[in-house]
């Protein structure tokens, strides 16, 4: 099934063995990109945060979590 706000999105499959049912595991990610710069998450209230460049605002950025 599609989704609703994008049609054009495919529905994501779960496998077994994948990362999302067994949550200590570890995956590979292949990202291209212009930048990156690597941060620790700092607390914020009930949530975390990351300051990025302020020539950052405005595009698109992807964040992974690498431990």
């Amino acid at each position: 099934m599609a989704n609703a706000k994008n049609p054009n999105k495919k529905p994501v499959e779960v496998k077994n063995g994948s990362a999302a049912e067994s949550p200590n595991s570890r995956v590979k990610f292949e990202i291209y990109g212009e930048e990156m710069i690597e941060k620790r998450v700092k607390s914020s209230g009930n949530s975390g945060r990351v300051y990025l460049p302020p020539n950052w605002v405005g595009h698109k950025v992807k964040i992974i979590r690498t431990d």
